[in-house]
């Protein structure tokens, strides 16, 4: 096992400007790869503060992997901070000079002696290719410790990571090549009730390692193999055994969305789906957007959030509105219809509430929503009551949706399955 400690810089981080999403996305790839992270530090630009923070992490860790701080402009000073402590010298390096140019030219722009600031590294390091923005990444191995040097911006830093540094890192014997747990996603259940679905199935392997980590309206269980050297092929036993005392409210093995798992099951059934929101705001729509190929299943949705949208987009009957309201089962299964119509699909989504903080009635206070679900076996509708602020009650919603279509997707498969595994049990 190494130590392995982030420097996430940038005084933006510190000032609320913009979330650390580096620590969640590095801190999740390592612990994936067998090796937590120690520790991670957030440092702002002042060159004497990075240098004493990178002094402090390199005099204990055997990774040090800094983000932010090596673009062209004068509060980029990670690269000269860190240089200083290792006693190294800068170099120029022609080669990220003619990768600037390159990207310039297509750009139609002219490379200036600031951008050039960027294409110095350390005596003795290596440049990482960029494919994504100016700033190449650094990696140098010295004194039995690597550093890792990562642009700021996640579009660059991500694939740079991937493609760049997981590699050297694997070759390194830092990282393995394959993932080293085996995760459970489960929904619908809080972290104390999944913990108590799957107790029976932990006694049988008192040795495995087990840790559960609970985001909204889902819980994701890791095994891995503990005190005993459990083979991936054990622990896929154990996921399986796990996987039955959850019943419906198991999603999948690994990392997939609820989004994710509703449309491998559509394109399996060669099947479509068209949605009809109005509180969420097409946030349903864009969970599925975020899937690339989604375009297989996924037809298209309608952001009907006025009564007139949903009379005129929709075809919801302006009379029923009129009776039930526009935040009700009625109106929910009318709409999920009307976007079956609209776009010919096999099955829709619906969603209509109070997100708030106004509105809503003594029946249907705010965090009220109605879903609407509509399939070639039926229209069905369901009420849910949600708390929280405005951004939390229309997150919930849409989780909730999915979480149901999957459920109503997956019911008679379930129930298959798991006669299947009590026959072979009995058997």
């Amino acid at each position: 096992m190494k130590n392995v400690d982030i420097l996430n810089l940038g005084d933006e981080l510190l000032l609320g400007l913009r979330q650390n999403a580096h620590l969640f996305y590095l801190g999740g790839e390592f612990a994936r790869h067998g090796l937590p992270l120690r520790r991670s530090l957030v440092v702002r630009d002042a060159p004497d503060e990075i240098q004493k923070a990178f002094r402090d992490c390199w005099a204990s860790a055997d990774v040090v992997i800094t983000t932010g701080g090596l673009g062209p402009t004068s509060d980029d000073n990670t690269r000269e901070a860190v240089a200083k402590v290792l006693g190294l010298p800068l170099e120029f390096d022609p080669a990220a000079e003619a990768a600037i140019v390159e990207r310039f030219a297509r750009l139609g722009r002219r490379i200036t002696d600031r951008d050039r600031k960027q294409c110095y590294r350390p005596r003795g390091a290596r440049l990482l290719r960029n494919n994504f923005g100016t700033a190449p990444g650094i990696y140098l191995e010295k004194d039995g410790k690597i550093l890792v040097m990562l642009p700021g911006p996640a579009n660059e830093l991500r694939p740079m990571f991937e493609h760049e540094v997981q590699p050297l890192l694997q070759e390194a014997g830092i990282l393995q090549s394959g993932e080293a747990y085996l995760q459970i996603r489960t929904a619908g259940l809080p972290e104390i009730q999944v913990e108590r679905r799957i107790q029976p199935v932990v006694e049988k392997y008192p040795n495995i390692g087990l840790a559960f980590c609970a985001h909204q309206g889902q819980v994701d269980i890791r095994i891995a193999p503990g005190a005993r050297d459990f083979g991936p092929e054990q622990l896929k036993v154990i996921g399986q055994e796990m996987r039955f005392a959850l019943n419906e409210d198991f999603v999948c093995f690994g990392h997939a969305t609820l989004a994710e798992v509703v449309l491998d099951e559509l394109r399996a059934r060669d099947a479509t789906l068209a949605l009809a929101e109005s509180c969420t705001g097409g946030l349903l729509a864009n969970a599925f957007t975020d899937i690339p190929g989604a375009s297989k299943a996924f037809l298209g949705g309608v952001v009907s959030y006025t009564n007139d949208a949903k009379v005129q987009l929709l075809d919801v009957p302006e009379s029923l509105l009129e009776q039930h309201g526009a935040v009700s089962a009625e109106a929910a299964v009318a709409m999920a219809t009307g976007a079956t119509e609209r776009f010919g699909a096999d099955y829709a989504l619906s969603v209509t509430g109070f997100a708030g903080p106004d509105g809503g009635t003594a029946e249907a206070p705010v965090g009220t929503v109605f879903f609407g679900y509509a399939s070639p076996g039926g229209v069905w509708s369901r009420k849910m009551v949600f708390s929280g602020d405005r951004l939390a009650i229309k997150s919930r919603a849409v989780h909730a949706s999915l979480d149901w279509m999957r459920r109503k997707l997956f019911k008679y498969m379930v129930e298959d399955l798991l006669a299947a595994h009590a026959a072979e049990t009995e058997g």
